[in-house]
């Protein structure tokens, strides 16, 4: 296995991972698959941000896992904060792979200077909950009814890890 920085080679694959979420948990408050269109756009949004698309690789080249981060809110007080997402292939959860993505995603975060990374947690989501717990994530807020999906209401927490980074903070 190794980590790489996917590209648009890989938007089949993320789709993949990211459909397989929206239809079967609460891990995306999305109802709908999303198409192949709009993982171009997202790519684009990471390119122009310079945001991270982080991949886990097996010896076939088959992803299992990736994570990202983009803006948090875009005013630009904010610009020190990122919110994150990873997501692991169906078939291979609970191996690890998660921690590896997130680790990547923390590395990245303080090396481009970030202060504040940001999860949002569906609340009876345990198990990304204690992986974010496990980096020294620490609970900061719930938005009760945050979300409706598979017919009942979904509180999301957020999580938060404030990073010793930037050097040298700038208002501007």
């Amino acid at each position: 296995m190794k980590i790489i920085n996917c590209t648009k080679e890989y938007a089949e694959p993320i789709l993949d991972i990211l459909n397989e979420a929206i239809v079967n948990s609460t891990a995306l408050y999305d109802y709908a698959p999303r198409d192949l269109e709009s993982m171009n756009a997202w790519f684009d949004a990471k390119i122009r941000n310079e945001f991270p698309v982080i991949g886990l690789v097996d010896e076939q080249n088959q992803l299992l896992a990736f994570g990202s981060y983009g803006t948090f809110r875009s005013w630009p007080a904010y610009k020190y904060t990122v919110e994150h997402s990873l997501y692991v292939h169906k078939d291979h959860r609970a191996k690890g792979y998660g921690k590896l993505i997130l680790r990547e995603i923390v590395n990245d975060a303080k090396r481009k200077q970030y202060h504040n990374l940001i999860a949002g947690i569906d609340s009876l989501n345990h198990s990304s909950k204690r992986l974010h717990e496990g980096f020294g994530f620490q609970f900061c807020g719930r938005i009760v009814h945050a979300g409706y999906k598979f017919s009942t209401w979904l509180d999301l927490d957020f999580y938060q890890l404030l990073l010793p980074t930037p050097n040298h903070p700038a208002d501007g």
